[in-house]
């Protein structure tokens, strides 16, 4: 967001000695670019200034790209934890988009450039997609609407301790390998000894039954216990099985 009292013209004399500086010849306001910066028969270096991060930035910037591959933003440098999350989020959306980021420290004119434009090699996180992949298959049915807010969420950890708490409520307290057995949760005893969500007490060596917050919750939680049940016993359940 733009902050009050910064104009863009208070960026146009640090950026334009940091080109210079680098053999440039720099001139503002050109067609519809802020700051164009010519060298020699080089492409030309074009870079659009905002007194703060925004999405009609972006827009200028990727619409500068029609005219070349060098396309820089320029924003103030601010202060604080905000601002340099801010500040790496948006060199991230840069990166993707293959455009350049300098910030300028008003207080005494710094200039930093952040990321040069280049095209953009997206590297993929193994451990992430895997964790992606394996909620995906040990969910069972569709139990969230896209967009819900995520304090809401039925993950797949919750179904599971579920699923635990319903036949600890039919059979009483349990062996935790039955439990795993008829649950088809195999990590059930872990879940059930860790405790997540109050719901279980060790009442023996390797036996569970319900806590008073358990025995609460067969009731708050009984719409989403049937639901659980319907899906694991349709045949084209996703994830029916993933728990074995």
């Amino acid at each position: 967001m733009a902050k009050a009292g910064i104009r863009e013209t208070d960026l146009y004399l640090p950026v334009k000695r940091l080109f210079e500086g680098q053999g440039y010849t720099v001139k503002g306001e050109v067609g519809a670019a802020d700051i164009v910066a010519m060298r020699g028969d080089e492409e030309p270096v074009v870079a659009e200034l905002k007194a703060g991060f925004s999405l009609s930035l972006f827009h200028q910037a990727v619409e500068r790209q029609a005219i070349t591959d060098a396309v820089y933003i320029v924003v103030p440098r601010g202060a604080g934890r905000a601002s340099a999350k801010a500040l790496a989020d948006n060199r991230k959306l840069c990166r993707r988009l293959g455009l350049g980021l300098i910030t300028v420290r008003l207080a005494d004119g710094f200039v930093e450039v952040h990321c040069d434009p280049e095209p953009y090699r997206p590297r993929q996180s193994k451990p992430r997609k895997a964790l992606l992949l394996r909620e995906f298959s040990r969910r069972v049915g569709d139990p969230n609407s896209g967009g819900a807010m995520r304090r809401n969420l039925v993950t797949a950890y919750r179904q599971e301790a579920l699923l635990c708490l319903s036949l600890l409520c039919e059979g009483g307290p349990t062996k935790a390998s039955i439990v795993a057995q008829r649950t088809r949760v195999t990590h059930a005893r872990r879940l059930m000894a860790d405790n997540h969500y109050g719901w279980f007490e060790r009442v023996a060596n390797g036996v569970y039954g319900l806590s008073p917050k358990g025995v609460d919750a067969i009731a708050v939680y009984a719409a989403e216990i049937g639901a659980l049940a319907a899906a694991r016993a349709a045949p084209s359940a996703i994830g029916a099985d993933a728990t074995a």
